[in-house]
């Protein structure tokens, strides 16, 4: 009997421990692709993403161009070309072939670390903000919502309303 009340007891304690802790808990949450949109810097980024995609967009034409009027000479001609221009023709059109898969994938991995690059202090700013926001309003926790990982959420915890204000978004 006395084990059965010790045990009741701690039981009531943990569970009033417990209690109290979960209500000490504040969580929020915010969508961060929201957020990045909503920052007047990104408009200018993407401005000079989109610029910096042009000119080696350009660069690639220019090359493709070149590539097709070449396979155009060599197809109206190779029939009164000699088997060594002929070869030295193909061997000009295989090298040209060759450079632009390079230049396509350098470009791409440039275009990607130029992004990463001019975003970064976007999202740094933007993290900063979040944090501050959270701890001037004691929240615990803060979920982004962007990732996919909050199963649910009530509506009255989203803090981009603070995070914009913070900003000076309207």
């Amino acid at each position: 009997m006395r084990t059965l009340k010790i045990t009741l007891l701690m039981f009531v304690v943990m569970l009033s421990t417990t209690t109290m802790a979960q209500k000490s808990q504040k969580t929020g949450y915010i969508n961060s692709n929201d957020l990045l949109t909503a920052m007047p810097e990104r408009t200018t980024v993407q401005k000079e993403i989109e610029d910096y995609a042009n000119q080696l967009k350009v660069t690639l034409d220019a090359m493709s161009k070149e590539y097709e009027m070449k396979v155009g000479e060599f197809q109206s001609k190779q029939d009164v070309m000699t088997d060594i221009i002929k070869d030295v023709k193909i061997k000009e059109i295989t090298d040209l072939e060759k450079r632009i898969k390079e230049f396509q994938q350098t470009a791409e991995a440039d275009l990607q670390r130029k992004e990463q690059e001019l975003l970064q202090p976007i999202i740094d700013k933007a993290k900063t903000a979040i944090i501050d926001v959270a701890k001037e309003n004691g929240y615990t926790e803060i979920t982004d919502t962007s990732t996919g990982v909050t199963l649910y959420h009530d509506e009255k915890f989203d803090i981009l309303p603070l995070v914009k204000k913070k900003l000076g978004i309207e």
